[in-house]
């Protein structure tokens, strides 16, 4: 199915960003780990070859130097010079390791070995059947040649970078397949959202104007009371409607700033939501000096709205609304249910809701955060379960 794409769906959401940040994570954790063991296993088996190849060299030596000691043993004392070769050096040791001549630069021998690298040589242990001048054990040992090392080096940072290369571009095909599900879902309800707030435009005007145009003075107290509930759910849906045409033509508004005094506005719309809040039997206490700002009046209306509705929403029966406005700094308390701490970060996320009971679609707040983040205006929450919550913003 095709859906419409807008500035909201494609851009990624916190909560898409994070799955994503966490995937990735994993995943190059895992790829580094996966390179790390296949640069550990070439770099042995070059070991081992250059071993290989060395072995039969150091044989050759040994079995040179062996047949040189035989004729040294024969003719002792009378010859007395140990044989040197200038393509090796060598030492002999007898049965209990001891030594009896040794013309080695590095003197560290491990006799449990055949062969092995010692810092800057390698040796070849050999023993002997025959004790010639006693001795048991013959150690080759020449200069190590790096060339393989630099050359395995090479090979492991070259192709290294390059399945790394390879295995991230292979992940970020890979993320966005499992992430695609997840967007789509997005796309669709925000299409959703778009049809609807569409549709409710004209029966939501007309529902509004003709609560507005009833004379309330002619009816029994019975319908007044039937007419006032049905102003607050129609007000509800008004406020909702709002919300869900704001975000759904956002990229087609202008910002419009204009003086707004910020006073007279608030008052405005706490008597808009009186009906609302005297269903739950709310107190306001409002502490309010004159503050001027520039701005959006839509969108500081919208921001003023929903922090309001929240404060009615979320408030226990019987309980306080709180409003101090100062210059640069707006306080909104309630006495309601409150949020666990570790939500609070998430509740700006779009279509995140921690009530179910209150219906709604988590965008809200993520209105909110969007048009104080375009004014540069800074909110904190401050929330503890059963005793409310205390939204700051200062600007």
């Amino acid at each position: 199915m095709l859906v419409s794409k807008n500035r909201d769906t494609n851009s990624l959401l916190r909560s898409e960003k994070k799955s994503l940040l966490r995937f990735l994570a994993l995943y190059t954790a895992l790829v580094i780990l996966l390179i790390t063991l296949l640069s550990l296993f070439y770099y042995q088996s070059q070991e081992k070859l250059m071993f290989s190849d060395q072995r039969a060299e150091l044989s050759k030596y040994a079995y040179i130097q062996t047949k040189r000691l035989k004729v040294l043993h024969y003719f002792f004392p009378e010859k007395t010079e140990y044989p040197r070769d200038p393509r090796f050096k060598s030492a002999i040791y007898d049965i209990e390791y001891k030594k009896i001549f040794s013309l080695l630069e590095d003197e560290n021998v491990h006799f449990n070995e055949e062969i092995y690298i010692t810092n800057r040589h390698i040796h070849f242990v050999k023993l002997l059947d025959t004790y010639y001048l006693g001795t048991k054990y013959l150690i080759i040992e020449v200069p190590e040649d790096h060339t393989w090392k630099t050359k395995a080096w090479k090979h492991i940072i070259g192709y290294g970078l390059l399945a790394f290369v390879l295995f991230m571009i292979f992940g970020l095909i890979l993320a966005r397949l499992f992430l695609k599900p997840m967007r789509d879902s997005i796309m669709l309800l925000d299409r959703f959202i778009k049809d609807t707030t569409h549709e409710l435009n004209t029966p939501l005007s007309t529902i509004l104007t003709n609560i507005e145009m009833m004379d309330t003075d002619i009816m029994v107290e019975k319908n007044k009371k039937k007419l006032n509930r049905i102003n607050i759910a129609a007000k509800t849906v008004s406020q909702l409607y709002r919300d869900l045409t704001y975000l759904t033509l956002e990229q087609e508004q202008k910002d419009r700033k204009e003086e707004i005094e910020l006073q007279g506005l608030i008052s405005d719309r706490i008597e808009y939501f009186t009906a609302l809040a005297n269903t739950k039997q709310l107190h306001f206490e409002l502490d309010m000096e004159n503050v001027i700002i520039q701005a959006d009046k839509q969108k500081i209306t919208r921001v003023i709205d929903n922090l309001i509705s929240n404060a009615i929403k979320y408030n226990k029966r019987g309980g306080i609304i709180s409003v101090k406005l100062r210059i640069g700094r707006l306080e909104i308390i309630d006495t309601g249910i409150g949020i666990e701490e570790e939500k609070i970060p998430f509740i700006f996320d779009r279509y995140m809701r921690f009530n179910q009971s209150e219906g709604g679609f988590g965008v809200g707040l993520s209105i909110v955060k969007k048009i104080l983040d375009e004014y540069h205006i800074k909110i904190e929450v401050h929330s503890e379960l059963d005793k409310g919550t205390r939204i700051v913003l200062t600007w």
